[in-house]
């Protein structure tokens, strides 16, 4: 009788801890998340195919659970009701047909089940037939360059940086709405329309992921890839590089703008006579002060986030610009490490994201800034002709 006792203060006990535990567990996460955000699903689907994963994830999500919840009771039960301090006795059988069968027969009529929705749903994922329009999307460190393939906007390319101050990143300011999921030139495409995304990448492997659309398709090096949504409702909609892709991985959102076919139209032309505007004489020579200012933007955009505004980088692995040898060295190195990368570093090549202007007068800013103050101008020309080369 006493070992009884002891057994049953024992559960006691036992029973008063464990809600101690889950008591203060709960606690915890509500003080935790007190003016934040509360979700504890997907993100609100707009397209067909984001609703059926949704209906697909609610689904398995009641499956889960109620088979969890099923085997643990049983187990609880078995525990709490069946232990030796009550006068039960371990059976003594060495197998039971009945209960084989049923654990077999039941779950694999389960998984029939989970997959014949799974896989129609998936089937149509990879449905990338007969797009109203195919846009090209191309990963860098730490940045998205986008090619609208066919459309109104055919021809129209630009890339997509990060546009959270660094102020905010850096703490010295108040995180905004969007922190780290907004950037200076979003991805547009009209309402209702069926976009093909072909993905590839220029380094290393990255992600393209908006959860919103269910869309989620790695960006390999040296292989086109290619995914579909159609956006049913007008909206901003974000995401993010999903892939481990180094030091500002999570740097790199995604934000997709849908709008109406007449903005879209609209856009479209805008950005036609932008890029017309925008483009540079190749044959104009340049003033080392004009070049200066256009590099120093460039290499805000571009540079500053590893090599640092202040030239001084992380070293080892971003070195320092300023008093760098390489940069103090014959211009025509220091070009062809801008335009071709260096394998096997964080050194990304920037010849096929930036223009001949634009490589010109970031290597120029960078050749007279800080203590550099090397005096020389280099010209776009200059930069065409190495691309030859």
């Amino acid at each position: 009788m006493a070992r009884n006792s002891n057994n049953d203060r024992d559960v006691s006990r036992l029973r008063r801890g464990l809600a101690g535990l889950l008591m203060a567990g709960v606690l915890g996460v509500l003080s935790g998340s007190a003016g934040a955000a509360w979700q504890i699903s997907l993100q609100e689907p707009v397209t067909a195919l984001a609703k059926r994963v949704y209906d697909l994830h609610t689904l398995l999500t009641w499956v889960i659970g109620v088979i969890f919840f099923g085997v643990f009771a049983v187990v609880a039960y078995s525990l709490v009701f069946h232990r030796k301090s009550k006068g039960h006795k371990a059976a003594d059988f060495h197998d039971n047909t009945t209960v084989e069968i049923a654990w077999t027969i039941v779950p694999t009529l389960i998984l029939i089940a989970i997959a014949i929705p799974a896989t129609s749903t998936l089937v149509q994922m990879r449905d990338t037939s007969q797009p109203d329009l195919t846009i090209k999307a191309t990963g860098y460190q730490w940045k998205w360059g986008y090619e609208y393939v066919t459309g109104d906007a055919a021809g129209v390319k630009y890339m997509s940086v990060l546009a959270t101050p660094r102020d905010q990143i850096e703490n010295k300011s108040p995180k905004g709405e969007h922190y780290l999921l907004e950037v200076d030139h979003p991805l547009v495409v009209p309402v209702g329309k069926k976009v093909r995304m072909l993905l590839t990448a220029s380094d290393v492997i990255h992600n393209w992921s908006v959860p919103a659309f269910a869309v989620k398709a790695d960006a390999v090096p040296g292989f086109l890839r290619d995914t579909w949504f159609r956006a049913e409702k007008e909206g901003t909609y974000r995401g993010q590089c999903s892939e481990l892709c180094g030091k500002d991985h999570g740097f790199m959102p995604v934000v997709v703008e849908v709008v109406s076919a007449e903005k879209y139209a609209a856009w479209a032309a805008d950005q036609k006579k932008a890029m017309a505007a925008a483009a540079d004489d190749p044959a104009k020579v340049w003033k080392l002060d004009e070049l200066a200012a256009r590099g120093e933007k460039v290499y805000a955009a571009n540079c500053a986030a590893c090599h640092q505004p202040t030239g001084q980088g992380l070293p080892p692995a971003f070195p320092a610009l300023d008093g760098s040898k390489i940069v103090k060295g014959p211009k025509e190195g220091h070009l062809a490490l801008v335009m071709k990368g260096k394998p096997g570093t964080a050194m990304a090549a920037f010849g096929a994201q930036l223009s001949d202007t634009d490589i010109a007068a970031v290597v120029t800013y960078e050749r007279n800034a800080w203590n550099n103050k090397l005096g020389e101008v280099i010209q776009p020309a200059e930069v065409k002709a190495l691309r030859g080369k």
